[in-house]
């Protein structure tokens, strides 16, 4: 069989294209070889955000796309995705309040019609807002959202394979030419495919493919690294700020787990995607840059866990890293069976991104591009509002506890119920490998998420490996290996 379009690259564009174009009707082969969001779609600060320090660089387009990108992901996903609180405290050495007070109120109006919390000013009344602070005098609050970055892009992935694609994890790109109108690829797996284009959707790889694809790019991409910290939770609430630095960065710290804060992010250049490991000074950076606002102060010795992300970003010829457009650029190579190659992009854009490739590919495979993914419920989204959902959950199974209902009806949406069918008591979803995580989990994961070992199912798909011990990792391992499952 002949594919529409072969992509290339499991992240959260690679998925987001593949869903657009199998909604499309096209015959769709996605291929990854690692997991899905192995890489820099896991490792994001876990924001749906338009990017307020973007206005700071005239990113106007980029920042009124976000938004209203923000305001359909959360419509289509208000299981995996919610809106958050943003405490600003007010630094004015380093912005005057009248400047920010004007990004805020422009960046409530350049997306649209929002149905989040308007910003406003830290009033005495915000006690929650204020306690954590050294200096609790002016500020400002806005909203954004958080969302799981891996399960986004594994839902992405969820309803691409609903929809008729072919999703191949732990399966690379070994060689691709052209042949007349098709591509002929080889795989890893050791099968030949051929396909009517190409998506090179590699995200910190996409240079390296071209060269394997024997193309030459116009684009260039510059890589970044972006790294976050883990420690003990550092505040009350469910609130996020959003700290300026003296090098006028900006450093998140967000609520994570419901038992750490997550502090974040580092702008670092880096020569290659193998480099996506946090270094000394990186964890430095980020414990100064919270204690120069909270009470609390930390070390690196209360670093619970970390993880980096290499970015991808479009080479726009910025000197600093922090300056590096976050938009994208598709670079569409007609001289033989098409290839469209991403560079950049935000986890906020992605369907947008792949609205645009669909736009940019169909004529020339034939097809007609009509928008497709606008209002379409990602897979459990279709659910109304998550706390009445929640306590239907929690009706319906009383026996997982709120912790654990809450944490699976985040997760899993409308699909927990297909998951706990027939499921009737705590001992009917099987073995439970420590923090609430089942037998019954672990199956879906492996017949519908693609998961394959306990890095799948703990690192990606639910996170537990935060709070698991070697021990019951090694017997989430044990059972991914046990080949009479």
């Amino acid at each position: 069989m002949t594919h529409d379009l072969l992509i290339i690259g499991g992240g959260i564009n690679g998925c987001a294209i593949a869903r657009e174009a199998a909604l499309l009707g096209l015959k769709v082969l996605l291929v990854e070889r690692d997991d899905l969001a192995s890489h820099t779609s896991s490792s994001s600060t876990k924001l749906i955000h338009g990017g307020l320090r973007y206005l700071e660089q005239y990113e106007f387009k980029l920042v009124a796309e976000a938004l209203a990108e923000r305001e359909r992901l959360v419509a289509i996903a208000p299981h995996l995705i919610h809106p958050m609180a943003f405490v600003l405290p007010h630094e004015h050495q380093l912005r005057p309040w009248w400047m920010i007070r004007l990004g805020l109120v422009l960046y409530d109006r350049i997306g649209g019609k929002s149905t989040l919390a308007k910003s406003r000013g830290l009033r005495a009344a915000d006690i929650a807002y204020r306690a954590p602070l050294k200096r609790p005098g002016k500020g400002f609050v806005y909203s954004d959202a958080w969302v799981d970055d891996s399960r986004l892009t594994l839902l992405n992935a969820m309803d691409a394979a609903a929809c008729g694609a072919t999703v191949q994890t732990r399966t690379a790109l070994v060689s691709a030419r052209r042949e007349g109108e098709l591509w002929r690829a080889e795989l890893s797996d050791g099968h030949g495919v051929t396909a009517r284009a190409i998506v090179n959707a590699a995200g910190p790889w996409v240079a390296s493919t071209l060269a394997r694809l024997g193309v030459n790019a116009a684009a260039g991409v510059r890589l970044v690294k972006g790294s976050h910290i883990v420690v003990p939770r550092l505040y009350d609430g469910d609130h996020a700020y959003i700290l300026q630095q003296p090098d006028r960065r900006i450093v998140f710290a967000i609520p994570y787990l419901d038992r750490f804060t997550e502090i974040g992010t580092t702008d670092v250049p880096v020569d290659a995607p193998e480099d996506a490991v946090i270094d000394g000074d990186e964890i430095d950076y980020l414990c100064a840059a919270v204690n120069r606002y909270f009470t609390r102060q930390i070390t690196p010795a209360d670093v619970t866990s970390a993880w980096s992300g290499v970015r991808p970003l479009y080479d726009d010829g910025a000197d600093a890293a922090s300056e590096i457009t976050r938009d994208y650029v598709l670079e569409l190579d007609t001289s033989g069976p098409p290839l469209l190659s991403v560079f950049g992009g935000k986890i906020t854009t992605a369907r947008h991104l792949a609205e645009e490739a669909m736009g940019k590919l169909a004529s020339t495979i034939g097809t007609t591009f009509r928008p497709v993914s606008r209002t379409r419920p990602l897979p459990g989204g279709d659910i109304g509002r998550f706390d009445t959902f929640l306590a239907d959950v929690r009706r319906r199974f009383p026996f997982l506890g709120d912790p654990r209902s809450d944490r699976m009806a985040r997760a899993y949406g409308a699909m927990l119920i297909e998951m706990l069918d027939g499921v009737d008591s705590e001992a009917a979803m099987g073995r439970d490998f420590g923090h609430g995580l089942t037998e019954v989990e672990l199956h879906w994961m492996r017949a519908r998420e693609w998961a394959h070992d306990a890095a799948d199912a703990l690192d990606r798909r639910s996170k537990l490996g935060l709070v698991m011990s070697a021990d019951q990792r090694a017997a989430v391992e044990a059972w991914f290996s046990d080949a009479s499952l």
